[in-house]
């Protein structure tokens, strides 16, 4: 069973990633956007919320190809994303990484239009002001790389809480993010991309726990070929596990997150 960890070369290699790769469409490469989709799909296929009767909320949609992965499933899906106008001032739009309706999250053809249609809604959202009208409503959530867009640092803690009370009993939350492997102290911390270290991830598993929720995390960081190579601003590499940000280099780090049944 995968638990929350940081993205790893070997992962790439084994056959549930393959098989990611095929149901999602996605060329098979060695980069970590790639790993969070595949690893979130599987996180929630290996914990058996992907069914008929499920009910899945996504922030920060974008144009990813998970909503339609997980509604060819069965599941009714709930996407949302930034409102447009909010988007286009953060750049999301001009580098096509928005979403602004249904249609964009099946580009691909991964679930058949007309399921589709009947199984995903979409709706704009603010992840710093998640409506109340969500509260205990869904069977999982799931996020790739958009909570360190709430701000801050703090505003990307308080995410990770709330957004757990959209959870029914013996729901699972997926959330990948950008995570610092440079320092444990300075970091990126305001503005439209903020860069958690070792001790806010660790912060977020001892809140998490603290209310009762369940999570296991291991820390432990690759050391394979690829993982030597830092890709550098364009970001042109075939290989694009670990990238440089400012003076920070930084790769993906999943969160696996159980709410109890009781």
């Amino acid at each position: 069973m995968l638990i929350s960890q940081v993205c790893k070369q070997a992962d790439f290699e084994t056959d549930w990633f393959k098989r990611a790769c095929e149901k999602l469409k996605e060329p098979f490469k060695y980069h970590r956007k790639l790993w969070e989709y595949c690893y979130i799909y599987e996180a929630l296929l290996q914990n058996g919320v992907l069914k008929p009767t499920s009910k899945g909320l996504g922030f920060g949609v974008g144009k990813e190809p998970l909503a339609a992965a997980f509604a060819s499933h069965g599941c009714e899906v709930t996407a949302t994303d930034l409102h447009t106008e909010r988007a286009f001032q953060m750049g999301w739009v001009s580098t096509n990484q928005h979403s602004k309706n249904l249609l964009d999250l099946n580009e691909r053809g991964i679930c058949d239009p007309h399921h589709f249609q009947q199984l995903v809604s979409f709706e704009f959202l603010d992840m710093n002001h998640i409506p109340e009208k969500f509260t205990n409503a869904y069977d999982f959530t799931w996020s790739s790389c958009a909570f360190e867009h709430c701000g801050n640092i703090e505003l990307g803690r308080s995410f990770i809480i709330n957004q757990m009370l959209c959870l029914k009993p013996g729901g699972v939350a997926v959330h990948t993010t950008e995570f610092n492997l440079t320092s444990n102290e300075e970091t990126i911390d305001h503005g439209t991309l903020v860069l958690f270290r070792k001790q806010d991830i660790e912060w977020m598993v001892e809140a998490l726990r603290s209310v009762g929720y369940s999570i296991e995390i291991d820390y432990t960081l690759g050391t394979a070929p690829i993982e030597t190579y830092v890709d550098l601003p364009p970001y042109q590499s075939e290989y694009h596990l670990r990238l440089q940000l400012l003076q920070f280099t930084s790769t993906s780090i999943g969160l696996i997150i159980k709410k109890t049944s009781n």
